[in-house]
């Protein structure tokens, strides 16, 4: 690639604005580069980031799961109370992950067998599932005592890289490896940039869409109980912006909302992005209220970034 066409690229773009970010940051406040604090992004990265995952391939199908934040507290809930009946916590890990896929597959079902819209389904189901945590917890933490469960989210590679991190880098790799290099990937961008031509070369995007509801809610529930051994604990407040942060950070990556388009590396760089802004915004003592206004904002803004390009992927289609 040459140097202007990685000047234009928008990864590149992005990475620039990254940067251009920490060191807003850092001028502020000179610890923000300290060891703690980029462990500390690096952990508030992973959970968001494996929800992305599971979200940005929903995106480039076309489609949007609202309830993967609940999803993900209710993993974490699920994971704590079969730990604390006496199941080892790996058999309880994949249990919870093959409960997070049922809850992916209620998903599907409302919305390809009797067809709901997906925002309406999932932001539904986003309801139930919060309610269901909270009548389960009685609106209280559920600790978890078993310290081999800990590891999972409390181990660091050389003192300095969180495993949920590692987690997250590993499964972002073998998704984009799926998008990128198989014919599964290639169904995922058609039926997010055309369904009608998807059928016509003989790809369901019912079942393509199916699939990747099942993977979404597979995926959010294995972040729940990660972040659930990290803090030991499990909270029926945990990841309630959980999908909307998914999404901020997808778009920003230049995954199109409305299907079709974008990579996994840039949904990578959109998470950086994301969490280096939360956390910057913490770093110079940003009111807490008004951070949730500015996280909302680069929503919309990510939003506006994704209308533009949508538009000139159109013309450049039409002039060819």
């Amino acid at each position: 690639m040459s140097f202007k066409k990685l000047l234009r690229s928008s990864n590149t773009a992005l990475l620039i604005i990254t940067v251009a970010v920490i060191l807003l940051f850092y001028s502020f406040n000179q610890s923000f580069l300290s060891l703690e604090n980029i462990r500390n992004i690096m952990n508030s990265m992973s959970f968001v980031g494996v929800l992305a995952v599971g979200m940005t391939m929903l995106l480039i199908c076309g489609e949007v799961d609202l309830s993967s934040g609940a999803i993900a507290c209710f993993g974490g809930v699920v994971v704590a109370l079969l730990i604390n009946a006496g199941i080892p916590w790996v058999i309880a890990l994949i249990l919870t992950i093959l409960f997070g896929a049922a809850c992916g597959l209620i998903n599907a079902l409302l919305i390809n067998k009797l067809g709901f819209m997906n925002f309406i389904a999932t932001l539904g189901l986003m309801s139930v599932f919060q309610g269901f945590v909270t009548v389960i917890t009685q609106n209280k933490n559920i600790q978890i005592p078993t310290q081999s469960f800990w590891v999972l989210g409390s181990t660091t590679l050389f003192n300095v890289i969180p495993l949920p991190f590692i987690i997250m880098l590993v499964l972002m790799i073998a998704y984009s490896i799926i998008l990128s290099n198989t014919g599964f990937g290639r169904s995922v961008y058609m039926c997010g940039g055309n369904r009608r031509a998807a059928r016509l070369s003989g790809i369901n995007p019912k079942r393509v869409s199916s699939i990747l509801y099942i993977n979404n809610g597979a995926l959010a529930a294995l972040a729940g109980a990660v972040l659930a051994a990290r803090m030991h604990t499990a909270s029926p407040m945990t990841g309630g912006s959980g999908a909307l942060d998914a999404i901020t950070a997808a778009v920003l990556g230049g995954v199109s909302f409305l299907g079709g388009a974008g990579k996994m590396s840039g949904c990578f760089i959109g998470i950086l992005l994301l969490n280096v802004f939360n956390a910057g915004l913490t770093a110079v003592g940003f009111p807490p209220y008004w951070q949730i206004v500015a996280r909302g904002s680069l929503l919309v803004l990510a939003l506006c970034f994704d209308f533009v390009g949508t538009l000139a992927r159109r013309r450049a289609l039409e002039r060819e």
